[in-house]
């Protein structure tokens, strides 16, 4: 089976660059801003999976390694998911001023 997908990544600033371009050359990725790109990706059952088992012989990862990639799961529903590494507190953490109010005491 074939579909598109779109992939998030960040490898931190000492990353393998070179091998996750090489990866994505390969399948005719498109650029889609900083970090994203859209692709079309062969798969034979869970394109997730896959698609980290792929990266992970094709890229040399280290603990900073992200991966977000949106894609349709096996019901057809369109789902998004962290395949390689998670969340980080986000850059925007703090701004919200309604957040830093301390609620008034009670007795």
């Amino acid at each position: 089976m074939k579909q598109g997908i779109w992939l998030s990544y960040d490898l931190g600033v000492k990353g393998d660059y070179e091998g996750l371009y090489k990866w994505l050359d390969q399948r005719e990725a498109r650029e889609c801003g900083d970090s994203l790109a859209w692709l079309r990706i062969e798969y034979s059952d869970d394109v997730f999976a896959e698609v980290r088992d792929s990266l992970f012989t094709n890229v040399k990862m280290t603990d900073a390694s992200r991966f977000y990639m949106i894609a349709k799961d096996k019901e057809g529903k369109i789902k998004g998911r962290f395949i390689i590494g998670g969340r980080k507190v986000p850059p925007w953490t703090g701004y919200d001023p309604q957040k830093q109010i301390s609620p008034p005491d009670e007795s």
